[in-house]
């Protein structure tokens, strides 16, 4: 029997950011066989509006929050029972910022074919809008929490940021964006550049770029949004 086939499968950024989507999305969720996913609720909803006739329990459902040693096995016996599996990620890109690239991993150590199929990513969009240096650029997560260990991070990054020209990207929980937000306008440069990108692929969506001083003087209510902050050279 042939090995089955991975697909790195679109989701929604936003619930209504449905013309982030390609065309071709429908067909590639019919091509699997079983669904790896970081939310079954979201994604089983997500699945339903675009293919209405779907029977959502006709398919094999695993979370992956979090990839144990036993949810390898079982994933690369599906692909030996030539199973086509499908990865989806909250993230929207599954593979990106996502525990999925564990599963993917696995998959090329048994030489599957993995098909990633072009999905919006928060971290790919906002760099593509900021102005910033697409060319050289880091993505980093979540930031320390601890107040010293962050101020050392962002003062790093912005130092990197202005030596190398490398965009620095990152994210932080949506309760805890105002916090961060602060963090940076009282530890970087004033003329250092700062990108936040808001609500990405949302109707409300924004994504600007101005200068630390400016964002002090101009700080955006950003409690619980989803939220892309990028560090670039002044």
């Amino acid at each position: 029997m042939n090995t089955g086939n991975v697909y790195l499968l679109p989701m929604l950024l936003h619930e209504d950011g449905w013309e982030a989507l390609p065309a071709d999305t429908k067909k590639w969720i019919m091509q699997c066989d079983a669904f790896f996913v970081e939310n079954e609720k979201t994604t089983r909803r997500f699945f339903k509006k675009v293919w209405k006739e779907m029977v959502i329990d006709d398919y094999i459902w695993r979370p992956i929050h979090k990839v144990e040693e036993a949810q390898i096995i079982e994933f690369k016996a599906l692909l030996h029972q030539g199973k086509n599996i499908g990865i989806v990620s909250e993230a929207g890109c599954a593979g990106i910022a996502d525990p999925g690239q564990i599963l993917v991993a696995a998959a090329q150590e048994i030489e599957a074919l993995v098909k990633p199929y072009t999905a919006p990513s928060s971290i790919l969009l906002a760099l593509m809008a900021s102005g910033m240096n697409g060319q050289n650029f880091q993505f980093h997560g979540y930031l320390p929490i601890d107040n010293l260990e962050r101020k050392k991070k962002i003062q790093a990054l912005e130092a990197e940021a202005n030596s190398k020209g490398t965009t620095q990207l990152f994210i932080e929980t949506p309760y805890r964006n105002n916090q961060l937000l602060e963090a940076l306008v009282q530890n970087c440069h004033p003329q250092t550049k700062l990108c936040i990108g808001v609500d990405i692929t949302a109707p409300n969506e924004c994504i600007k770029t101005a200068t630390i001083a400016y964002w002090k003087a101009n700080k955006p209510e950003l409690h619980k949004k989803l939220v892309v902050f990028l560090i670039g050279s002044k």
